[in-house]
């Protein structure tokens, strides 16, 4: 059984002779942003961890769709859910037809999300992006302010809107004018703080540098939200701080700003928690929106957000919602999910998967110098190269090379950071542990092989 097994190549390189034909298709027929060939697999089968392409090579994959199979490939019994609501109905759209799916996605979500409030209310759009650009329009309409900020490092999807939230330029290049009213502070990277401070020197450095955007960039009291990552994703998988969250709490209160967590990449247990944000709020720092996407309906499109209900009660009529909004198909995959992530403790599986990652991470820091930093929540997990620890130069090339190398020998890893530098760590947190290890094995001689050369 496939989800049992683990990695092996069987093809002479990769990709195989049959992979590479649909690989040349795509190239023709795609838009070619989205045809490169940094993986060359086409996939045959996916189940639990592991990946068989059409030629039969077999890979255990680190990546998860980039965060959208926490539960893993092909669950049965969401499978079977999804197959059961397909022989009812397709599709309804909410403000037309009720479907029962869809009330019940949103009466979990508001017991499950950590935001403020004791009674909550949610909605379901589509993808992580319009979640995010949903939160912003709510949280206007909730404050009557115009202005936003976001962070250094960010990422928040592909909309216009979220473009510019996002710092990372590569994914706006030639796209703009983009919306006014955006403003953007630094992000807590604690790894690369100013040479020389102790952690609380570089939280309150960060604080400042907040402080000043109220004075340089946007008055505080036309600000609506802050929007955070509780583990930026696509910046290097950084931790946000707990004090530097209770801080940023305590200043958007005394300013009247709500804040969004985004938790498009960190929701849906990876994080050890059910969402990361439970780490603020048992700190007494829960943010006011949460947005929620990938691993919720594990990989039929579905995204969430949630807030206490006051806040959701000032959204004016006709600004939400949208044709495929909440889709029966997604909303059973959905409800499956949270019912067998909370039953078997997937943020438990989490927890388990970090012991051994980060284990595994310290004695490979100790083994080759170029690993300057690992870091993460539960099993979300970065580890930065860098050419010399005390410089900290980024090391792209080298995160290049073993992505590559990995691929050739059954591991699927993805960079990160905006250097390139970093390898994100999202296996579906179904992974056994003698695959998890081969893969960590796979990792390990990649990196070896490298510095070897």
């Amino acid at each position: 059984m496939l989800r049992e097994s683990l990695p092996k190549i069987v093809t002479a390189s990769v990709p195989g002779e049959k992979a590479q034909a649909v690989i040349n298709r795509k190239v023709s027929a795609i838009a070619p942003p989205l045809a490169g060939n940094t993986y060359p697999i086409v996939i045959n089968r996916g189940e639990g961890a592991m990946v068989e392409d059409i030629d039969g090579n077999v890979f255990v994959d680190f990546i998860g769709g980039v965060g959208v199979l926490n539960i893993g490939y092909s669950h049965p019994e969401v499978v079977e859910a999804v197959k059961a609501q397909a022989d009812n109905y397709f599709h309804t759209m909410l403000s037309i037809i009720t479907h029962d799916g869809y009330v019940s996605v949103c009466e979990k979500l508001n017991e499950l999300m950590p935001c403020r409030g004791d009674v909550k209310k949610s909605f379901l759009v589509n993808s992580g992006a319009e979640a995010d650009e949903n939160a912003i329009k709510v949280a206007k309409a909730y404050t009557k302010r115009s202005n936003i900020i976001c962070f250094t490092g960010a990422f928040h999807g592909r909309t216009n809107l979220m473009m510019e939230l996002t710092a990372n330029k590569t994914y706006a290049k030639g796209m703009g004018p983009f919306p006014a009213g955006i403003y953007r502070a630094e992000y807590p990277y604690l790894y690369r703080a100013p040479k020389g401070y102790t952690e609380e020197e570089a939280i309150a450095f960060y604080i400042e540098k907040l402080q000043m955007l109220f004075k340089e960039g946007t008055p505080a009291n036309e600000v609506a939200a802050v929007i955070v990552e509780p583990l930026q994703g696509e910046g290097g998988f950084i931790p946000a701080p707990i004090a530097w969250v209770k801080a940023l709490r305590q200043i958007c209160d005394d300013n009247g700003i709500l804040i969004i967590a985004d938790e498009v990449q960190s929701g849906n247990c990876r994080t050890g928690k059910y969402f990361g944000s439970q780490y603020w709020a048992e700190a007494g720092a829960a943010p006011d929106i949460i947005t929620t996407a990938k691993s919720l309906g594990a990989g039929v499109p579905i995204s969430a957000l949630t807030a206490r209900v006051e806040i959701m009660d000032s959204i004016p009529g006709g600004t939400i919602g949208g044709t495929y909004c909440g889709n029966p198909l997604a909303c059973a995959s959905a409800l499956k999910v949270m019912e067998v992530m909370q039953r078997d403790d997937f943020a438990g599986k989490a927890n388990h998967i970090a012991d051994i990652v980060n284990a595994r991470y310290a004695k490979m820091m100790e083994k080759y110098d170029v690993i300057g930093n690992y870091r993460g929540l539960g099993a979300m997990i970065g580890v930065e190269f860098v050419k010399d620890r005390e410089t900290k130069e980024p090391y792209g090339e080298l995160v290049s090379a073993v992505v590559q190398d990995c691929l050739q020998h059954g591991l699927l890893v993805e960079s990160c950071g905006l250097f390139g530098n970093c390898i994100r760590f999202l296996a579906p947190l179904v992974i056994t542990d003698e695959q998890l290890n081969a893969g960590l094995d796979i990792l390990d001689a990649a990196i070896g092989r490298y510095l070897a050369k």
